[in-house]
């Protein structure tokens, strides 16, 4: 099982390509954003190998990514891990009988969406997602998580704003890992 990882490393090198868009989506909000990173495939893959290191040899079903860049990189990631993708929707997204949650975001609300059953019960499970802020859209990834009986084995985001507090909101003894902290 990973460690945590509270201490400060040199970012790697596929960090410079995170571009900080200030003032977006609202004013005193310092945007992330990772399209330059996505976009440049030397600097993405490297990125995933990142990703995937603490979580090798670590038994994972299922690598749950939020909407939308949880997406991006949580199905990216599950072929590295031998895992499945799980998406955590937005509503009206998802076809039948779903399960949701509400969650504040730090400029807003918002809430997520799984089908019911689409976990099996005690399926290991890695939540992925590209920034931890305050913590919201983690802690309904769990919740929706825990309603479907599954075991998360984790928590994995590309980086964290250490100063929005979201780690506190992580509601498992499970380890939440993140590759840069801003």
């Amino acid at each position: 099982m990973p460690a945590s990882t509270a201490e400060a490393v040199a970012p790697p090198d596929w960090a410079a390509l995170v571009r900080e868009v200030p003032d977006f989506p609202s004013p005193g909000i310092v945007f992330r954003d990772i399209c330059p990173l996505l976009a440049d495939a030397d600097g993405f893959a490297a990125m995933l190998d990142d990703l995937a290191a603490p979580w090798r040899g670590v038994a994972i079903d299922l690598v749950a990514g939020t909407e939308a860049r949880g997406f991006i990189l949580g199905a990216a990631l599950a072929p590295l891990l031998g895992a499945g993708f799980l998406p955590l929707r937005k509503p009206g997204k998802l076809p039948g009988l779903v399960v949701e949650e509400s969650y504040a975001l730090e400029y807003g609300s918002d809430r997520l969406q799984i089908q019911a059953g689409a976990v099996a019960p005690g399926a290991r499970v890695l939540l992925v997602d590209d920034v931890l802020a305050t913590g919201g859209t983690l802690a309904a990834a769990a919740r929706l998580l825990d309603r479907q009986q599954a075991t998360v084995v984790g928590g994995m985001v590309l980086m964290e704003l250490e100063a929005l507090g979201g780690r506190a909101r992580w509601p498992f003894e499970a380890p939440l890992l993140a590759l840069l902290r801003h």
